[in-house]
């Protein structure tokens, strides 16, 4: 393999482990601040238990998340000297004020952990909320970067020299708004997914303590009610994400949808492999006219497809299987809530049958798939360029060499990583049962 290959399969490497952490790292001060706010109005002393408990995992995440992202920056440098230089001219703000949101976070997370019982219930609240705010603003400073790939502004490159920079257009890019509320949606949908998957599997152990069943469902109630909710706006978000790819990036859409013609009343393409030979997406569902309304609200939309740009800029033609498996999941993680919130609210079940449940064990592990997904999708489908349509990636990689020998050493790094974080947190709560904080909080 070429330079180029092995640097974005160690850079993809790097940040297929990242985001697992990054995204847990929003979505669980969700799931902690909602039982803090529960607890705080109703007094159930299992809202309480939730949220210490859901803070201990946060503790072990974060500390991974912290060194994969330092490591993800340095690679940024290493693996793209080209890019960076740009970045680093025109795009530097995000990195910079990031500092200061991870600060914040770190800040008030050592507060609620440490003194959370010397702390009034209003400070509590309010630590709680700014660990939100600073994981949010972390990761939507960071994936600015992201956005201004795809949509990039503020500067022009005049006979290969930067020029006409202006750091806030650039931050503020076409993108920027919907490209974060996309990576916060998705992020506090995935950490109440998480939860669900491990109240379900706890619920399958625990039948006959009716108790601790208890807890669990309640756990298992909020999660879904949680998951749900930003399921439902995260999708809204994501077709104005798709509208975007239509006005800015149409080869990326057209990729995703498998389009080869140019047309309108296009039609949508669900499920099925793009074939490049017989260009035509084989063994697919196609919704009549459905892409051209996607595109800009109208069936008579024209939608540029693959063969009106030239094949070297084309996106690699997989994307159309990762942009469905993405939105799939998603479709089907909203059913979850729905069948959960009907079953107990609707229909007054007080136990769930093991089939549901099981299902429910699903929701975590589905919900980090849509995230890799996405974030595959993201990145592959803006190739062959780094800045759209401005530089491309095989202009800007590392020649230094060597890239196979650190992509092996730092898989078997993140395998090691990934081995710790599962067993640190499985001697933790083995060690510190629920049914200890049950009975302390009854006592």
């Amino acid at each position: 393999m070429d330079d180029l290959v092995l640097a974005r399969s160690l850079f993809g490497t790097t940040m297929g482990f990242h985001i697992i952490f990054a995204t847990l790292g929003v979505g669980l001060p969700l799931m902690i601040l909602m039982a803090e706010l529960i607890y705080q109005k109703t007094k159930d002393p299992h809202y309480a238990i939730m949220a210490k408990r859901w803070t201990k995992a946060q503790a072990v995440l974060l500390g991974v998340a912290i060194p994969t992202g330092t490591i993800a920056g340095t690679q940024l440098a290493l693996l793209w000297p080209g890019f960076m230089e740009v970045i680093g001219r025109v795009m530097s703000l995000p990195f910079q004020i990031e500092i200061y949101a991870f600060f914040i976070e770190a800040l008030f997370m050592s507060i609620y952990v440490y003194a959370a019982d010397r702390l009034t219930p209003a400070m509590r609240i309010i630590a709680v909320i700014f660990v939100l705010i600073g994981a949010a603003a972390s990761a939507v400073l960071i994936t600015n970067v992201h956005a201004f790939e795809g949509t990039p502004a503020g500067f022009k490159i005049l006979n290969g020299k930067i020029t006409d920079v202006e750091p806030w257009a650039a931050f503020f890019n076409p993108s920027f708004f919907t490209t974060a509320g996309h990576v916060v949606l998705t992020a506090f949908m995935t950490g109440a997914f998480i939860v669900a998957s491990v109240a379900a599997y706890k619920m399958l152990r625990t039948r006959k303590q009716e108790q601790i069943y208890r807890f669990h469902r309640k756990a298992l109630l909020l999660a879904l009610t949680i998951g749900g909710i930003f399921s439902i706006i995260a999708s809204l978000n994501g077709h104005e994400s798709a509208q975007l790819l239509y006005e800015y990036q149409p080869e990326k859409l057209a990729g995703a949808e498998g389009l080869f013609e140019t047309r309108s009343h296009a039609p949508l393409a669900i499920g099925g492999f793009t074939d490049p030979k017989e260009e035509k997406v084989k063994w697919a569902i196609e919704v009549p006219w459905a892409l051209s309304f996607l595109a800009a609200n109208s069936f008579d939309t024209v939608v540029k497809g693959l063969n009106a740009f030239p094949k070297d800029e084309w996106p690699p033609l997989f994307i159309h299987t990762l942009f469905n498996g993405m939105v799939g999941i998603g479709m089907l993680l909203i059913l979850y809530s729905i069948i959960g919130i009907v079953w107990r609210k609707i229909l007054k079940k007080d136990s769930f049958p093991t089939w549901l449940l099981i299902l429910f064990l699903t929701a975590g592990p589905l919900s980090l798939i849509g995230i890799e997904f996405g974030w595959i999708f993201a990145c592959t489908g803006r190739q062959p360029w780094v800045i759209y349509h401005l530089l491309k990636t095989s202009d800007v990689v590392t020649t230094t060499g060597s890239i196979g020998l650190l992509f092996i050493l730092f898989t078997v790094v993140y395998a090691i990583l990934a081995a710790a974080v599962i067993y640190v947190l499985l001697y933790y709560f083995r060690k510190h049962p629920v049914e200890e904080d049950v009975k302390a909080a009854e006592s």
